[in-house]
């Protein structure tokens, strides 16, 4: 993807939006193209907002992507439906797909397949407008999302009330979301309550990690039992009470277990060379729209997580 840099200058006077103060530099970007083709913004190492006002020393990094779509179209993809009703899709993500789509995943994704399983119209791109209505036009339904290469339960909106309502329910906390996963490592403690700020990782930017004592990032928090260890692995089960990006993988290397199979926060195992990311949302508990009491959703546990476990037994005893 194209990068782009630039700094304030020293002499720089006041304070002045970064997508002003990019645009007013020469062969730069156009405010248009930040709006639509960016995927990440950096103010002197920290994540920021095109909104963000800007000072002399400041030092700016953008990466985007051009050949930005003008539609985005419905895709005749398969989906594991676990409940629906006239208000809401409750599916069991498939791991690989992404949920919506944004740069470097135009296509294929979840929202694609959603729009031709409700025999929806191709949605035009806008372009134009705030960084909020760009990315609404870009996900309807979608009021939470899960890595690529996280797994399970996800519940989207088939119409603009429940969309609301749901929104509502996460904005909230009005509701539990369960994960499993399977761990290279032993937490020290078989269960625990885990409490940190998460900010982007300074050596790393494709990465976060958790912090304590600062008020720095955003407060994160994950509930989490261990079910069963074999050897140096461990089989857990966590609830997270907020939803920050990628929360649980960060937490667990936090933690010092981080999850098997995952390309960003641990590194290749010898035993499972081939393992793919072993996160899984497996149960979401949440009140439907217009209804009185919580709907509990489940699913089976995958069939890549059977695979290791089997392979875990005859290594390991269990304990």
């Amino acid at each position: 993807m194209p990068f782009f840099s630039a700094k304030v200058p020293q002499d720089f006077v006041g304070l002045e939006r970064l997508d002003k103060f990019i645009a007013s530099i020469p062969n730069s970007m156009n405010r248009s193209k930040l709006k639509s083709g960016v995927t990440e913004i950096l103010v002197n190492g920290k994540k920021s907002k095109l909104s963000q006002k800007v000072k002399c020393g400041d030092v700016i990094d953008i990466q985007w992507e051009d050949n930005i779509p003008e539609d985005i179209e419905p895709e005749n993809i398969p989906l594991d439906i676990i409940f629906e009703n006239e208000d809401v899709t409750v599916i069991n993500k498939k791991q690989g797909m992404v949920t919506h789509p944004a740069c470097g995943n135009w296509n294929g994704t979840l929202v694609n397949a959603l729009l031709y399983h409700w025999g929806r119209e191709k949605i035009p791109q806008l372009k134009d407008g705030t960084e909020a209505e760009i990315l609404t036009r870009r996900r309807p339904g979608i009021v939470h999302r899960l890595d690529k290469e996280t797994s399970g339960i996800i519940i989207t909106a088939k119409n603009r009330n429940s969309e609301e309502w749901l929104q509502t329910q996460f904005k909230d906390k009005r509701l539990q979301k369960e994960y499993i996963l399977i761990c290279c490592g032993r937490p020290k403690q078989k269960s625990g309550d885990i409490r940190t700020q998460i900010i982007r990782d300074p050596k790393n930017r494709h990465r976060f990690k958790a912090v304590t004592d600062t008020d720095e990032g955003k407060f994160a928090r994950t509930i989490y039992t261990c079910i069963s260890s074999y050897g140096n692995y461990s089989l857990i089960r966590v609830r997270i009470k907020t939803g920050r990006t990628h929360q649980i993988r960060v937490h667990m290397k936090y933690l010092g277990c981080p999850i098997l199979g995952d390309s960003i926060y641990s590194k290749t195992d010898k035993n499972f060379p081939e393992a793919t990311l072993m996160l899984h949302s497996v149960q979401l508990k949440i009140r439907l729209p217009n209804e009185k009491d919580f709907s509990t959703f489940k699913t089976k546990t995958p069939d890549r997580f059977i695979e290791v476990e089997k392979k875990l037994k005859k290594m390991f005893p269990k304990e």
